[in-house]
């Protein structure tokens, strides 16, 4: 399902929008910030309604990266690309390309990612695989998690799943007093790359899942691992322990959060929230928020410090799984100065770009 959302605030660097010569795709490329360094986010590939949407998502998706890449203290900036597929129908999913326009479409957005001079380096996301950026590679070095067989980092949503799984787990610990999954009660709102590993995972370790995607075919992993198939819309009416919204953005609207019957929300969906007041909503409802862009920063994490060779795979996996210190802590902070943990992660941020810019004005 696509939200469609006003657009955000222009706080950006620098953004572009082109159509594909070769595609005839529109694609946007967003710079949200690169005060800690070359920015860093994938590229999604969805259907929108109006190619303003697309343009919408861009800004705050690029806006998210800076938020996640500076909690996680990466020494990266936020940027995202959203190539915008042609929507044939509401609500539909993403219009199928062939393999050449595909190819063509990814070409083009290698030659928009070159423009901006490795300030924005780009990966693979939603509706994009590495693949993809195996192509944008032949038209700009500014991309990330190639194919392992060509000795690219692969595919990030393990990481990411890693680091989801961990923050589940403190966050579980936070509402219930352990951070033992086995009979509690989670719902995943979405099984696409992080939310099918999150729900295999879980369901192996015993969680009592239900589970829902706009893609009715998934539904053959629900039965697989034992778990309750809802409809798309009405997961958050089913009584849960967690809440994981592990689709696209802006599903915690109002309307959601106040119908929401679950004690917590933990999920890899980057802006889940359709409006930041929805963090003091759910607040003002007893219901525990772990901010989205700390939760799914394992990905990122890998991404960024696999290129920049800092560290073995092995050391990089271990400070993903630490991403559930990092929550606990956020949780800690928020209920000391009586915050939201939103406020708490942002906060940190502001603090740390703060930090940056003023280091950058000695340097200048």
């Amino acid at each position: 399902m696509t939200h469609t959302l006003p657009l955000p605030d222009f706080t950006h660097e620098r953004v572009e929008v082109m159509t594909g010569p070769r595609s005839g795709l529109i694609i946007t490329v967003a710079l949200h910030s690169s005060v800690l360094g070359s920015a860093l986010g994938g590229a999604r590939l969805w259907t929108y309604p109006h190619w303003s949407d697309a343009m919408g998502d861009a800004l705050r998706l690029s806006a998210a990266m800076t938020l996640k890449n500076a909690a996680a203290g990466l020494d990266a900036g936020g940027g995202k690309a959203v190539i915008a597929l042609p929507q044939a129908a509401p609500d539909t999913t993403p219009t199928p390309l062939d393999a050449e326009r595909r190819r063509a479409a990814f070409l083009d957005l290698g030659d928009a990612v070159e423009r901006f001079d490795g300030l924005y380096r780009t990966a693979e996301d939603v509706g994009s695989t590495t693949e993809d950026m195996l192509t944008v590679s032949e038209r700009t070095s500014h991309v990330v998690g190639l194919p392992d067989t060509v000795g690219g980092s692969g595919e990030p949503a393990g990481p990411t799943s890693l680091g989801v799984y961990e923050s589940l787990r403190a966050t579980l610990e936070r509402v219930t007093g352990s951070p033992d999954v086995a009979g509690r009660r989670i719902t995943i709102s979405g099984l696409g790359q992080v939310g099918n590993r999150l729900a295999v995972r879980l369901s192996a370790e015993h969680a009592t899942l239900t589970v829902t995607d706009v893609n009715p075919a998934k539904r053959a992993l629900a039965a697989d691992l034992g778990a309750r198939w809802v409809e798309p819309g009405t997961e958050h009416l089913v009584p849960a322990d967690v809440f994981v919204p592990a689709g696209i953005g802006g599903l915690l609207d109002d309307e959601v959060i106040d119908a929401l019957a679950a004690a917590a929300v933990c999920g890899p969906a980057n802006n889940p929230l359709a409006d930041r007041s929805g963090a003091e909503r759910l607040a003002a409802r007893g219901i525990l928020y772990a901010p989205d862009f700390v939760v799914n920063a394992g990905g990122v994490i890998y991404l960024d410090l696999e290129a920049k060779g800092l560290g073995t795979r092995a050391e990089i996996m271990e400070r993903v799984a630490a991403i559930g210190d990092t929550v606990r802590t956020l949780f800690d902070v928020a209920a000391a100065r009586s915050i939201t943990p939103l406020d708490a992660a942002e906060q940190q941020v502001a603090e740390r770009l703060r930090a940056a810019q003023a280091a950058a004005s000695v340097n200048a």
